[in-house]
């Protein structure tokens, strides 16, 4: 339960996993204290299958990074430049080493939400912390707005027994808001700046 929290005291044990997303297989660096530390959620996964790579382009900021699983792959996919933000330094050092061959279009920095963030981007993409609270994935949602470019998306997963139906619902006040696609529980949404 600590991936969402600045320090972890756990013993570090760094280690390779396998996937395989959109028809390739990917190896990525994990270790102790960071989200899905042994597989690739389903989550991230249903997100990164649906994001609209062929379109994405500008700026994008990976927001809550982890490992670095969506930025590698929209680094691999787009032209995008992309800023990778987390809270967890061992997630950061990871997401660093994970895209090291795309470091001319990543910038990896710590950032607790948006503290650090000091411009607006066309895109806002996120798997947000459920377990680190309410409080926190309202903060990673709702003030994306100030984020956001005119025009600009937000796009995130979230499961219906985390909170699901409510917080589209209230969004839907503040964005265009669509729901892209629900599987086994996941809402994947996308919210359009007006």
């Amino acid at each position: 339960m600590n991936q969402y929290f600045e320090n972890s005291d756990l013993k570090s044990d760094i280690k390779i996993i396998e996937f395989e997303l959109l028809n390739q297989k990917y190896q990525m660096f994990t270790d102790n204290g960071v989200f899905s530390k042994n597989k690739l959620d389903y989550g991230t996964k249903l997100l990164i299958s649906v994001l609209p790579l062929s379109t994405i382009t500008g700026q994008v900021l990976d927001l809550g990074c982890g490992y670095g699983v969506v930025g590698y792959v929209i680094a691999e996919k787009t032209t995008a430049i992309i800023d990778m933000v987390d809270v967890n330094l061992r997630a950061l050092h990871l997401a660093k080493r994970n895209t090291k061959k795309f470091k001319e279009k990543v910038n990896i920095f710590e950032s607790d939400v948006y503290n650090n963030i000091k411009k607006k981007y066309d895109y806002i993409i996120t798997n947000p912390p459920i377990r680190a609270g309410k409080e926190v994935v309202n903060k990673f949602l709702f003030q994306a707005k100030d984020y956001l470019k005119k025009s600009g998306e937000l796009w995130f997963v979230i499961r219906r027994e985390q909170g699901a139906k409510t917080i589209i619902k209230n969004l839907d006040k503040e964005y265009n808001l669509s729901i892209v696609k629900k599987d086994k529980g996941f809402f994947i949404v996308c919210c359009k700046n007006c």
